[in-house]
């Protein structure tokens, strides 16, 4: 994620190491690596994937499941008790301009224990029913957990099925991971449509569902919507079907993904672009047909990129990629699964094409290297912002990644008493500079002290073991 309406930040009157101005030394590169506790990332190919979902003393007896996973920093996001296997998101968007929905959700999932009662995580709408392996269900909710009592009980080990109808529009949700009511989260319209962007705890704002990075499963997106709108969802457009007044567009995303990571796009005209196909890799990209074409040209640059990140951290962990780009502003970009997300307030800036290369990056690391607790989000932010300094020097040269290097260390000196250290951002700052900059600049100590060949190995090892697991700091 990239995060530009972030509030003001302060500059520290005097910061711990003085801004760079001549060639950085290796002991100040190496005081930001410990500072930063880099020496943590050497170990990481070491651990082993974990839950913090604690099974009853007995699993075999029916008990609820947990209304949280435990997550160090928001302990109720999520849903104990099972694992979610695939999502189908049946939406049909009746009135565009008010986000009006009669929707169907399906989750196939499996128990973790035996079941008397579960939850899912799930805002606003009018309930309409939900079924339980085809049964009618009871059902209660208290604030965002909607608490489903099954009419049999779920044995340990089961699959099972729920379904959930309901209707309405989205309620506003602002995200927990900044201050108070300052930053939109979930499905978001604007004049012309909506867009989806849900990193930490949005999705919940559109479907019910286990809403943490410990439970990924496949999608399947059916979204019905009147003429002239278009949709661009994650995943394999696999089928578009002519209602008539209507259209429903089918996406497949098979390869499991985060919660966060959804999206849905409408707009009343994309222009839908092939861009080729890298190591087997199509990449497509939806643009709102009223941009600009000089604004987009950065784009043509992703199958470059996706070459190189092929090459420097192995192959890409998906069945596509490409971009979605649409004609409002969303306050940055976000890594969406398969279908990154840019608002019309990128396309001016002057960091456009690193912003594009930092959320491709999080196809690796953030996406198929998945976070086990929210405090591990600079697993995520400083790889990728990394990887923004890596395009850099791949594109234009090492003297290009030095100035990049301090003009990172710089933005972290200025304002040094208003970020955190990379590993210790704190629940209401989430996505502080700390986590993206100096989280960079330390990796960057790293490679310095370790060299390119070992540096460069330890990322590949890294996200080969991990790819499509979680992993803690």
């Amino acid at each position: 994620m990239q995060i530009f309406s972030f509030g003001s930040i302060e500059t520290a009157s005097e910061p711990p190491f003085a801004p760079l101005h001549q060639n950085y030394s290796f002991d100040t590169m190496c005081f930001v690596c410990n500072q930063f506790g880099l020496s943590a990332f050497a170990s990481l190919a070491l651990q082993a994937d974990s839950t913090p979902d604690e099974a009853p003393a007995n699993p075999d007896v029916p008990s609820p499941g947990s209304p949280g996973l435990g997550d160090s920093f928001y302990p109720n996001f999520g849903n104990g008790g099972y694992d979610a296997v695939k999502y189908t998101l049946d939406l049909n968007v009746t009135d565009v301009s008010t986000s009006t929905l009669e929707a169907t959700t399906t989750i196939e999932a499996v128990s973790t224990q035996a079941l008397s009662s579960f939850n899912l995580d799930f805002i606003g709408f009018e309930i309409e029913g939900i079924t339980v392996n085809g049964q009618a269900a009871s059902f209660s909710r208290d604030g965002q957990e909607l608490i489903i009592t099954p009419a049999n009980p779920i044995a340990n080990r089961a699959a099972f099925t729920v379904a959930v109808d309901y209707s309405g529009a989205p309620e506003l949700v602002y995200s927990v991971a900044f201050p108070p009511e300052t930053v939109p989260t979930g499905w978001i319209p604007f004049g012309a449509g909506n867009f989806v962007l849900s990193e930490p705890d949005g999705a919940a704002n559109f479907y019910p569902v286990n809403d943490h990075p410990l439970d990924r499963a496949a999608y399947t997106f059916r979204v019905t919507v009147p003429e002239p709108f278009e949709v661009a969802a994650n995943g394999v457009l696999e089928q578009t079907i002519d209602n008539g007044d209507t259209t429903t567009y089918i996406f497949e995303a098979r390869d499991p993904m985060v919660s966060y990571l959804t999206t849905v796009n409408i707009y009343d005209g994309f222009n839908l672009e092939f861009d080729g196909v890298v190591d087997g890799i199509p990449i497509r990209n939806y643009f709102a047909d009223d941009l600009p074409q000089e604004l987009l040209e950065p784009f043509d640059r992703q199958p470059e990129m996706l070459a190189y990140f092929n090459e420097i951290f192995g192959p890409y962990p998906f069945e596509l990629y490409g971009s979605v780009v649409v004609n409002t502003e969303v306050g940055g970009a976000l890594e969406t699964q398969t279908l990154s997300i840019f608002g019309l307030d990128l396309l001016r800036s002057p960091r456009l094409e690193e912003i594009i290369a930092h959320e491709l990056a999080h196809q690796w690391f953030g996406n198929s290297v998945a976070l086990a607790d929210w405090s591990d989000i600079w697993l995520n932010e400083s790889f990728a912002t990394y990887s923004q300094g890596l395009w850099v020097e791949y594109s234009q040269g090492e003297a290009a990644l030095d100035q990049w290097v301090k003009n990172q260390y710089n933005f972290i000196a200025e304002r040094f008493d208003s970020v955190t250290p990379p590993g210790e951002p704190t629940p209401d700052s989430l996505f502080n500079r700390g986590v993206y900059d100096w989280g960079a600049v330390g990796l960057h100590a790293l490679r310095l002290e370790i060299g390119d060949d070992d540096f460069f190995g330890t990322l590949q090892t890294y996200f080969d073991r991990f790819k499509g697991k979680k992993c803690p700091t």
